[in-house]
């Protein structure tokens, strides 16, 4: 295994494609983690973190639709979860280019 700390920080920022075409903020990484977790060193470890942040985004997401009937609530979490959307995978592509470890916040465990 290497140790491709370049491309670790692309895989945190590929969660922004969304940003350019619309969607892929989950596939980029996922095609990412599984095509590079056995080759580039600590790659399974953030393809990790990172999938399970976006699988707990999307359904954070679904649980603020509800919350809309609430006094609009729920357009106030998807502001708050999009904002936290874009601004974590940059927190976390800057720490791992440090060599720190990334972590993310609101991240269920749905792959260990």
């Amino acid at each position: 295994m290497t140790q491709n700390r370049e491309l670790l920080v692309l895989t945190h920022l590929s969660q922004l494609v969304s940003l350019i075409i619309g969607c892929g903020s989950l596939i980029a990484p996922l095609v990412l983690w599984i095509t590079q977790k056995d080759k580039i060193y600590q790659m399974d470890t953030h393809g990790k973190s990172i999938v399970n942040f976006q699988l707990s985004l999307v359904l954070l997401y679904v649980v603020c639709v509800p919350l809309i009937l609430l006094f609009g609530l729920g357009f106030l979490g998807w502001f708050v979860l999009g904002v936290i959307s874009i601004i974590y995978p940059i927190i976390n592509a800057v720490k791992v280019s440090q060599g720190e470890n990334p972590e993310y916040p609101l991240s269920f465990n749905f792959i260990s």
